[in-house]
């Protein structure tokens, strides 16, 4: 019987026992597996990008192109029309900058809100503190359609009715799926940091200040990113509390374009990309850190 030299332990991996052959399908199907989820992938990409392509396309074709059958891809000739018609139609500088106002509270309030009631439900050992978790993720199953009517009957008693408190102030009770992803990542974060700061001096409010929310960057981000998109594309909130058009957001803009029985495509085209490039550089700019939350949020606990 010969004797196989120069075996691996990689090698004991892919041969059967009792021969020296080895197994090609394990070989062969890991790569296979690999090319279809990238062929997959890509395709998933390309229906992706192709809604967002035809509307940075259209925004730039004159109105005879947008409507021509067969579908004209790329506008010829380039023209800039709806951009200045957009912009001068609708006080689209007034909305943004209301828009990010909306954007700017309600991120600080859910980052902080959110992370302060997962700092007790994940690092301070009380009573009931699971059921209690429990009962604020079965709040996520509870449609807003179901929560609409008692909350505007609730804010217009309370006179904020026309104004951006009914957007903001909810964000300062936390959201569910927030305090869900940062539960999930402080628990990641080992306990001894707790303990040695304590040893130190410090109480919980010192603990979760100076040790957690330093450590849970990437998760916050997520976070902050995930809220500023939620209200800077929010329309029905806009649209059940805000009267003043003075007051309007980018999204209640959008709908100026919107008629009864037509719509300008061109203009709401423009306007839309206009809406997305804050979205865009934000993201650019924070994806790391955002993949970086996603990554390491697991579900542990």
């Amino acid at each position: 019987m010969a004797i196989q030299e120069n075996l691996y332990p990689q090698d004991l991996e892919i041969i059967r026992p009792g021969t020296t052959q080895r197994d090609e399908t394990n070989i062969t199907a890991k790569p296979r597996t690999q090319v279809l989820a990238h062929i997959a992938l890509v395709v998933l990409s390309i229906l992706f990008i192709i809604p967002f392509f035809w509307m940075v396309t259209g925004s730039l074709k004159i109105n005879t192109q947008l409507s021509a059958f067969p579908i004209v891809w790329f506008p010829d000739p380039i023209t800039l029309e709806h951009y200045i018609y957009g912009l001068q139609a609708v006080p689209f500088g007034l909305y943004v900058l209301n828009t990010l106002t909306i954007c700017l509270f309600a991120v600080i309030g859910a980052v902080f809100s959110c992370s302060f009631v997962a700092y007790g439900l994940a690092r301070i050992d009380w009573p009931l503190r699971t059921p209690l978790f429990i009962i604020i993720l079965a709040t996520t199953m509870i449609p807003f359609y179901v929560t609409m009517v008692p909350l505007f009957t609730l804010f217009k008693t309370w006179g904020w009715v026309n104004t951006y408190l009914p957007l903001i102030i909810p964000t300062y009770c936390g959201v569910p799926i927030y305090i869900f992803l940062l539960r999930q990542f402080f628990m990641t974060i080992p306990k001894e940091l707790s303990e040695a700061a304590r040893i130190d001096g410090a109480n919980e409010l010192a603990i979760y200040w100076r040790v957690i929310l330093p450590l849970a960057k990437p998760a916050l981000a997520t976070v902050a990113l995930f809220q500023f998109l939620g209200s800077w594309s929010d329309f029905l909130g806009p649209l059940i509390y805000l009267s003043d058009s003075q007051r309007y957001t980018v999204s209640l803009g959008l709908s100026f374009f919107q008629g009864q029985y037509s719509t300008e495509f061109g203009a709401l085209m423009a306007a839309s990309t206009v809406m997305l490039i804050p979205v865009i550089i934000l993201f650019f700019f924070a994806q790391k850190t955002f993949i970086q939350g996603i990554t390491l949020t697991g579900v542990k606990g």
